[in-house]
C-alpha cells in the first residue's frame, strides 16, 4: 500500500473510532440528563414535604404556645401540685339568753383504701380484711356482710362510716394499734350539726345535711353567713405524687363561720309549744297550729312555733303526724312530705284570717274620721246583710234563735264580732281606702323576716273588687296573708300605729374576729296615729272584758284582743274552719303581741273564743310575769 493509501486507510480509521466514541458520548449524556432529571424532582417532592412538616410542626407550637398555652399550662400546675381543703367551722346559734340551739362539734369520717389492705399472702391478706370488717361493725355497730364487702371491694376508697364521735375514733386508734395496722385505713376530721334542745322551735332553726349544707329555716336562710369560707394548702408534687421536698407551699387560712343569735328565748318559746301541742290535742286539730309572740317596739320574734314539730338531730325521721302510710310513700313522695314538716308556717302558709281582721278595718275607719268609736246607733245587725242578691248572715244568726245585736256603736260591734256592722262600715269606707291602707300595714309584701319561702297577702286585684268581695274583706275572709303579717300589723296598732319590720336575729359574731354586728330595729312607718291607736287598744280592752274575748283574760294583767274563725272556702271545703286570737299586754304601753292560729279544730267548738283565747291566756299568763311586767290591774 503506498503512503498515500495508508494516510487515507488511518483517516477512515479515526472518523470510524471517533464516531463510536461520540456515539458512546451522546448516549452517556443522554443517560446522565434522565437520571438528572429525575434526582431533581424526588429532591423537589422531598423539600416539599420537608417545608409541609415544618409549617405543620410551626403550627402546632403555635397552637400549644399561644393559643392553648394558659390552659395547657394551668393543667401542667394541677398534676404538679396537691391541694388540701381546710374546712371552716359553722357557726353555731344562740337564742336572745345565750342558750345554744345548733353547735357544731369535731367529729371524724372512716374510709379505707382496700388495695393498701394486704398481708404477706393472699391467705393472710383474707384475714387481715375480715379482721377490719368485724373491728368496723363492732366499734360502729354496723352489718359485718355490708362492712366486709366495701373493704374486699375494688375500688380506690371506700367511706365506712360518717359523723363519727371522738370516742369510738378513739377505740378505733387504740385497735390499729394494738394490731400494728397503719396502712390502708383513713380517719379524717369532720364536723357534726347538734340541736341541744331537739324539737325546740325546728321549723325556726331548721337543718343541714352531711355535708353542712343548711336544707330549711335559718340554717338554710343564713348558710352563706353560717358556713365560712374553706381555707386550702397547696404543695408541689413530683410524678410519683410525692410532695417535693423545699418547693414552695401556699397557704390560704379558712374563715369560719358567723355565729347568730336570734331574737327568740327559749324560755318564751317553751310555754308557747307546751300550751301549743295541748290546745292542737284538746281541739283536735287535724291540721295543727302556730303561734307568734312579738315585741310590738322592737319587731323582735320572741317565739314562733308549730305544731307537730320534729326532732332536729333527726331530721328525715316523720313524726306519727307525717308518717301515715310512709312505706307505700314514693320517694318523691316521701320527700314531699319532710319538706312539709320542715315548713315555717308563720311565714310560708297563707290563711284567711277571719275576725281578726276587724282591727285593720276598724282601724282605717277611725284614722279617716268615717266613725268614732263610742257613736250610738252608728250600725243596726238585723242578722244579715243583703249583698245585691247575696245574703251574708252573722255569726249570731242562726237556727234555732236566729237572734240578732240590733243597733252597735263600733266597740260593741267588735265586741260582739259582728259582720252585718262591719260590711255597713266597708261600703262607707271603700275599696281605694282599703287598700291604701292594707298596703300600708305591709299586707302586699313580704315582711322580709329572713326566713326562706316567705309568702305575702293573696287579694283581688282593685279592679275586681265588687261590692261581694270588699263585704267580706271588711271581716277578713275571701283573701289570704301570713300569720306573721297579721301580728305585725297588730304591733302596729299596739305600737302608736307604728309599723316596724319583724325581726329573728338580733346580731351576728365573726368568730374569727369576736366583732359582733346587732341588727337594729327597723321603723318602716306610722300607719295609724297616736289616738287611733288609743281608740283601738281600748276597743280590744272591752272585747276582753266584755265581749268574745273573755277566755283571754289574765289575772292581775290588762288584756286587748280579738277572736277570729274563718269559714272553709268554696274552693276547698276539706281545709276546715281556721280559728284564731290576736291579743296585746299591757293595754298601756304594750309589750307583747301575740297571735294562736289553729287549723281546722273538729272537737266541741270553731269559734275562735272558745278555741284559740284560752290559749292565749295560758301562755300570757306565764309570759308576763317571766318578762318581769307587773301587774296592772286588780
Amino acid at each position: 500500500m503506498n503512503k498515500k493509501n495508508k494516510k487515507l486507510a488511518k483517516k477512515v480509521r479515526n472518523k470510524i473510532i471517533k464516531s463510536k466514541t461520540d456515539d458512546k458520548i451522546a448516549k452517556l449524556k443522554s443517560n446522565l440528563n434522565i437520571e438528572n432529571v429525575i434526582s431533581i424532582k424526588r429532591l423537589r417532592t422531598v423539600l416539599i414535604i420537608c417545608f409541609l412538616i415544618l409549617f405543620l410542626l410551626i403550627g402546632r407550637l403555635f397552637f400549644l404556645q399561644i393559643i392553648d398555652g394558659s390552659y395547657l399550662s394551668s393543667l401542667a400546675t394541677k398534676q404538679q401540685t396537691t391541694s388540701s381543703e381546710i374546712t371552716s367551722k359553722r357557726g353555731n346559734i344562740y337564742d336572745s339568753t345565750g342558750a345554744s340551739l345548733a353547735i357544731s362539734e369535731n367529729v371524724d369520717t372512716i374510709s379505707i383504701n382496700p388495695s393498701k389492705i394486704v398481708g404477706k399472702n393472699d391467705e393472710d391478706t383474707a384475714k387481715l380484711k375480715e379482721s377490719i370488717a368485724k373491728a368496723f361493725s363492732e366499734i360502729f355497730n354496723l352489718n359485718y356482710e355490708e362492712t366486709l364487702a366495701k373493704v374486699n371491694s375494688s375500688s380506690q376508697t371506700e367511706t365506712i362510716i360518717e359523723k363519727v364521735e371522738e370516742d369510738k375514733v378513739n377505740k378505733l386508734k387504740s385497735w390499729m394499734e394494738e394490731n400494728d395496722i397503719s396502712a390502708g385505713i383513713n380517719i379524717d376530721e369532720d364536723t357534726k350539726r347538734y340541736y341541744p334542745y331537739s324539737t325546740l322551735a325546728s321549723q325556726v332553726i331548721g337543718v343541714c345535711g352531711s355535708d353542712n349544707q343548711g336544707l330549711s329555716g335559718i340554717e338554710y336562710s343564713y348558710d352563706s353567713i353560717l358556713k365560712g369560707t374553706s381555707g386550702e394548702i397547696v404543695t408541689s408534687t413530683d410524678a410519683s405524687q410525692s410532695e417535693i421536698p423545699n418547693s414552695q407551699e401556699s397557704f390560704i387560712e379558712a374563715e369560719n363561720g358567723y355565729d347568730l343569735t336570734l331574737s327568740i328565748d327559749i324560755n318564751i318559746q317553751s310555754i308557747v309549744e307546751k300550751y301549743l301541742k295541748e290546745a292542737v290535742e284538746i281541739n283536735s286539730c287535724s291540721k295543727g297550729g302556730n303561734c307568734i309572740v312579738m315585741d310590738p317596739k322592737t319587731g323582735n320574734i320572741l317565739a314562733m312555733a308549730s305544731y307537730p314539730n320534729y326532732d332536729l338531730n333527726s331530721p328525715f325521721t316523720p313524726t306519727s303526724y307525717y308518717s301515715d302510710n310512709w312505706n307505700s310513700l314514693s320517694s318523691s313522695e316521701k320527700y314531699a312530705r319532710i319538706y312539709e314538716m320542715w315548713k315555717v308556717r308563720s311565714v310560708s302558709e297563707t290563711y284567711e284570717p277571719g275576725s281578726v281582721f276587724k282591727l285593720i278595718t276598724a282601724s282605717v275607719a277611725l284614722e279617716e274620721n268615717i266613725t268614732q268609736t263610742d257613736k250610738e246607733n252608728d250600725f243596726f245587725c238585723k242578722g244579715f246583710e243583703d249583698i245585691n242578691g247575696t245574703i251574708i248572715q252573722c255569726w249570731r244568726y242562726q237556727a234555732p234563735y236566729f237572734t240578732t245585736h240590733g243597733s252597735e256603736t263600733l266597740r260593741q260591734s267588735l265586741m260582739n264580732s259582728c259582720n252585718p256592722a262591719f260590711m255597713q262600715l266597708g261600703q262607707r269606707i271603700g275599696v281605694k281606702t282599703l287598700y291604701k291602707y292594707y298596703d300600708a300595714f305591709g299586707f302586699f309584701d313580704k315582711t322580709n323576716v329572713g326566713l326562706s319561702g316567705e309568702s305575702s297577702g293573696i287579694f283581688y286585684d282593685i279592679d275586681d273588687v265588687n261590692s261581694v268581695e270588699l263585704a267580706t274583706m271588711s271581716f277578713g275572709q275571701r283573701f289570704t296573708i301570713t300569720p306573721l303579717q297579721m301580728c305585725t300589723a297588730v304591733c302596729a296598732i299596739a305600737n302608736d300605729g307604728y309599723l316596724v319590720q319583724p325581726k329573728l336575729v338580733s346580731s351576728m359574731k365573726n368568730t374569727d374576729t369576736g366583732e359582733i354586728t346587732k341588727f337594729e330595729t327597723n321603723t318602716i312607718r306610722q300607719v295609724i296615729s297616736t289616738q287611733t291607736s288609743n281608740n283601738m287598744k281600748s276597743m280590744m280592752q272591752s272585747v276582753v272584758t266584755d265581749g268574745t274575748g273573755k277566755n283571754a283574760q289574765v289575772q292581775g294583767y290588762s288584756i286587748g284582743g280579738k277572736s277570729g274563725t274563718s269559714e272553709p272556702i268554696a274552693s276547698d271545703p276539706n281545709a276546715g274552719y281556721t280559728t284564731s286570737f290576736a291579743a296585746i299586754s299591757p293595754i298601756e304601753n304594750s309589750q307583747v303581741v301575740i297571735l294562736v292560729t289553729l287549723y281546722d279544730p273538729t272537737g266541741d267548738s270553731h269559734q275562735g273564743g272558745q278555741t284559740a283565747a284560752p290559749v292565749v291566756s295560758k301562755i300570757l299568763s306565764e309570759v308576763l310575769p317571766y318578762l318581769g311586767i307587773e301587774p296592772d290591774q286588780q
